[in-house]
């Protein structure tokens, strides 16, 4: 009879390691996943981010980074421990699962909050965007020691087709016009095939002219990109359940043995 128990014991011992090696290789993908993600957002959209006055998208993937990096090792810490069967590495990677999932939430929580605060004005444009892209694009485009800026508008006008913060007229009452324009009623970004000083003719054959201006495709590119920054962070931070689960029952199925 104790044989019988103890290879049963044994059975599910081999069971639960299985199970977690195999959660821990889908975790360390799913961690550069995560990493992938923040960096992608961070690098290419780097432009659009410095347009807003809230840093609260960048957080969240400030937050995603870290977390994907912190994956990343745990996955390898957690088949070191199933494999060696330490109690002690155990402890250390329930620790960093727990984390990490705390990470993952914060960064979904804080897409939410934002996308939350972003939707009651969705169809009425989002104060905040109306007024502080307004402001950056008509007193800092072209001007001195503002060249990120024109480098954000200019992408952001060619990437999202559009032009002006509400509309084109916006850019009538730019410092850019009276000084820098030459002739041209809009930046050449605003046309739909840009060349030197097509901004000249303001027209909708030759601009981007959209209902709403870049103001409405921004806070679009925003809510559809907080989604899924909060999706990824939320999903794989529910995933870590399991792997916590599972660390649990094989640290209290192993035997007792001196660290």
């Amino acid at each position: 009879m104790v044989a019988d128990g103890e290879k049963t014991h044994t059975c599910g011992t081999i069971c639960l390691k299985y199970l977690l090696f195999i959660f821990n290789l889908i975790f360390w993908l799913s961690g550069g996943a995560v990493l992938a993600v923040g960096i992608w957002t961070l690098v290419d959209k780097s432009d659009y981010i410095s347009l807003l006055s809230s840093s609260t998208y960048s957080y969240a993937a400030y937050i995603l980074i870290a977390a994907g990096a912190v994956v990343m090792l745990t996955g390898i810490l957690g088949c070191c421990a199933t494999i060696k069967e330490s109690k002690t590495l155990l402890i250390v990677f329930f620790v960093l699962l727990l984390l990490v999932f705390l990470l993952e939430i914060t960064a979904g929580i804080l897409a939410y909050w934002y996308y939350q605060e972003c939707f009651p004005f969705c169809l009425e444009l989002n104060e905040e965007l109306k007024t502080d892209l307004k402001q950056t694009m008509v007193e800092k485009y072209q001007q001195p020691d503002e060249d990120h800026i024109t480098r954000a508008v200019d992408k952001l006008q060619q990437d999202l087709k559009c032009c002006g913060s509400n509309s084109s007229a916006d850019w009538q009452e730019g410092a850019w016009i009276h000084k820098f324009a030459e002739g041209r009623l809009v930046p050449d970004s605003c046309c739909k095939t840009p060349t030197y000083r097509c901004g000249v003719r303001d027209h909708p054959s030759n601009i981007y002219k959209v209902e709403g201006g870049c103001i409405l495709k921004l806070e679009k590119f925003i809510l559809q990109h907080l989604l899924i920054l909060g999706a990824v962070a939320i999903g794989i931070a529910f995933v870590q359940v399991l792997g916590m689960i599972f660390t649990c029952c094989l640290y209290r199925s192993l035997k007792e043995e001196p660290y």
